[in-house]
C-alpha cells in the first residue's frame, strides 16, 4: 500500500500565505533549499489540487532550474473537475472522480509513495477521509495576523496526532513530522 505525505508551508498562526508575501514567506535559505531538492530526489507521485496546479505550472513548466526541472519529470496527478485535458505540464494526470475514491485506488495501487504539496482544500479532504499517513508542516517563524491569507485549519474536525519528527531549518523554521492516529478498516 502506497503511503500518502500531506506537505504544507505554513506561518506561526496556521496561514498558507499572505498579503503581498514572498515566496516561503521571505525565509528561503540553504538548508530549505536543501530540503525541497532532497525531498524532489525521492520517487514519488505529486498529487495536488487544481489551484496549486495552476500555480505550479506557470512557472515550473517553463522553468529550466534544477527543482522546476526535477518537479516536470515527476509523475504528477492533479484533482479538479473543472480541468479539461490535455493539460499543460508534462508528466500530469488527472483525477476527474470522487477525491475519495480516487485517492483510495490509488493508494491500493503498487508504485511510488504519493506526496501531496500545498493544496489546502484537497489536504484538508484527505485528512477528513483519513487518508493522509504523514502531515508535514515547516512552520516559518512570522505570525501573520490579519495579513494572513489562506487560514490552514479551517474547518478541520478534531484530529489528535503523533509526532514522529521534528527538524530545524536555516535556525528558524521548524519542520513538523506527525501521524494521523490508525484507523480500524
Amino acid at each position: 500500500m502506497r503511503e500518502l505525505t500531506a506537505d504544507l508551508f505554513i506561518s506561526l498562526d496556521g496561514f498558507a500565505s499572505g498579503v503581498h508575501e514572498a515566496a516561503y514567506f521571505g525565509y528561503f535559505g540553504p538548508d530549505l533549499g536543501d530540503w525541497v531538492r532532497k525531498q524532489l530526489d525521492e520517487p514519488q507521485v505529486i498529487l495536488m489540487g487544481r489551484v496549486t496546479y495552476e500555480i505550479l505550472a506557470q512557472f515550473s513548466a517553463s522553468a529550466t532550474d534544477a527543482v522546476s526541472a526535477r518537479m516536470s519529470a515527476l509523475p504528477k496527478m492533479v484533482c479538479s473537475s473543472t480541468l479539461h485535458k490535455p493539460l499543460a505540464w508534462k508528466n500530469t494526470s488527472l483525477l476527474k472522480g470522487a477525491v475519495a475514491d480516487e485517492i483510495k485506488e490509488l493508494k491500493q495501487q503498487e508504485g511510488d509513495p504519493l506526496r501531496c504539496i500545498g493544496s489546502i482544500r484537497l489536504v484538508k479532504s484527505l485528512v477528513k477521509l483519513g487518508l493522509v499517513d504523514r502531515l508535514r508542516l515547516m512552520v516559518f517563524p512570522l505570525i501573520l495576523g490579519e495579513n494572513g491569507n489562506e487560514p490552514i485549519y479551517a474547518d478541520y474536525p478534531r484530529l489528535p496526532l503523533e509526532l514522529i519528527n521534528t527538524t530545524v531549518l536555516d535556525s528558524r523554521l521548524i519542520l513538523l513530522e506527525y501521524r494521523p492516529p490508525v484507523r480500524a478498516s
